[in-house]
């Protein structure tokens, strides 16, 4: 243990203030397991005083105008871009991924989503609707306090996701974090505390999803809910949130199908389906853990996917050439491991993996690490096939007709997201539509534009984000009928 890890606080109503119980968590380095921070453990009494900061703050923020609100946006990029460097470091630090993917996916995306955002509440215009005898005019208020709460696999990324459009369209907030990775939460309390944005508008409580979580989301005055994480937990803040008729969205778990046709250009498919099956160690929602082959280059394919998998550089995550680094805790890689052994009792034969990586350095001994592993010859319906697993773990599975690939990407409690790999685009397309999912990317994967609804179907989530439809969750629509004379 470092005794120097820094203690956070909580930051309530514009300043930095200290938990009002006295019991700590210790946050640790997954690729190390050193301790680097600790935060409070709060509770009731924190969240009671970061609510009452945001109602207090929320009449003026309000009354503010898009335009207003948008300066504020952009002026919280600009101070985060100042510190890319930071966020990158402090990312790679936190949740054990390589610094690369820190640096190109969570410290660009969290600048650019406040840019995206205050240009998109600019150019929010309502709707008006001519009937023969009167006008109506569509009014988007601001809903009022919004608790967002964000998981610990792309912790700033989706919490500045939650935040922009947020207070963007008038809201103020209480953030909670994941108690496993709070340092980058920290760091964009400390950038807003510099902007100077009003008291009470941002507030960022720190602890359990039990001692700070539930409180938030069962709050009288919290009126809206972003949540992102699993889907058991998703369900438990559904229950609470309907029984106070809250606004809610949520984007919840995932068990996507990477679909390969013969037809597919293998040049860029292979590092595409790589990409999709490992980005994060496999700790992303939309990773697509499922690949199904066209039973004709099966065997091809199999062969130069395992040679790009097994080449594939894993280790210190401050390498700018690590491609995989360390799962998140060592509780969460026993889970993954778990389902290695399941496979296996499945019928399924690890043919990439299964265990530890080699050649980590000692001082990383302390670490939870697990190598890209590749299971092949399970039943389609199996556990490991159907159940979120988060982890680095993929299982290939032929097809022979679309339909066959199109029911067996169906086959589960799940539908947020999903690929189809193939040179006809008529095919992509058709395929596409026929998958129960929220989202689907043709000859490529996670190639985001902000406007797109964002989302799952089924046990993947309710409702959806970005561009507009954050624009709309964020915000209450009424309309008001003028009658002409």
């Amino acid at each position: 243990m470092s005794e120097d890890a820094p203690e956070l606080l909580n930051f309530i109503d514009g300043d930095f203030h200290p938990s009002a119980c006295d019991h700590w968590l210790d946050d640790h380095a997954p690729a190390t397991g050193r301790l680097i921070a600790r935060i409070p453990c709060s509770d009731s009494t924190d969240i009671d005083a970061a609510v009452a900061a945001a109602n207090s703050a929320l009449p003026e923020w309000a009354a503010l105008t898009h335009e207003e609100r948008a300066v504020w946006l952009d002026r919280i990029a600009d101070a985060l871009e100042e510190r890319a460097e930071d966020i990158a470091e402090l990312e790679s630090l936190d949740t054990g991924k390589p610094i690369s993917l820190a640096r190109d996916v969570d410290a660009k995306r969290s600048v650019s989503n406040f840019r995206f955002f205050a240009e998109q509440v600019r150019e929010f215009t309502a709707e008006t609707f001519e009937m023969r005898n009167a006008t109506n005019h569509v009014v988007y208020k601001p809903g009022g306090v919004a608790a967002l709460i964000t998981p610990w696999n792309l912790p700033l990324y989706l919490l500045s996701w939650k935040v922009a459009p947020a207070i963007g369209m008038g809201n103020t907030v209480v953030c909670k974090p994941s108690e496993l990775t709070p340092l980058t939460a920290n760091l964009l309390a400390e950038v807003i505390a510099e902007t100077g944005l009003p008291d009470g508008v941002f507030n960022l409580v720190h602890g359990t999803g039990e001692h700070a979580g539930a409180p938030l989301v069962a709050h009288d005055d919290v009126r809206l809910i972003s949540f992102t994480g699993g889907t058991a937990t998703g369900a438990t803040v559904g229950a609470s949130a309907a029984a106070g008729f809250k606004k809610l969205s949520l984007e919840l778990g995932g068990k996507n199908s990477t679909i390969v046709f013969a037809d597919a250009d293998m040049e860029s498919t292979i590092p595409g389906v790589v990409r999709a099956g490992f980005l994060n160690q496999g700790q992303v929602c939309l990773c697509g853990s499922r690949i199904l082959v066209e039973r004709s280059i099966y065997d091809d394919f199999r062969e130069q996917f395992l040679n790009a998998v097994e080449n594939m550089a894993v280790g210190d995550p401050s390498d700018p050439d690590t491609e995989l680094g360390a799962l998140i805790s060592p509780e969460h890689r026993d889970k993954v491991a778990g389902y290695i052994e399941l496979a296996q009792e499945e019928g399924g034969t690890v043919v990439c993996g299964g265990g530890a990586p080699e050649g980590i350095p000692e001082e990383f001994a302390d670490g939870n690490w697990l190598a890209p592993t590749v299971i092949d010859g399970l039943s389609t319906d199996s556990r490991c096939s159907t159940e979120e697993i988060f982890g680095p773990i993929v299982t290939l599975h032929p097809f022979d007709t679309e339909q066959e690939a199109i029911d067996i990407a169906n086959g589960t409690r799940y539908g947020l997201a999903g690929s189809v790999w193939t040179s006809d685009l008529d095919k992509g397309q058709r395929v596409a539509e026929g998958i129960d999912t929220g989202m689907v990317w043709v000859n490529c994967w996670l190639h985001r534009d902000l406007r797109v609804p964002f989302g799952g179907v089924k046990d993947s989530g309710v409702g959806r984000e970005g561009g507009r439809w954050s624009l709309g969750f964020f915000s209450e629509a009424m309309n008001v009928c003028v009658k002409h004379d």
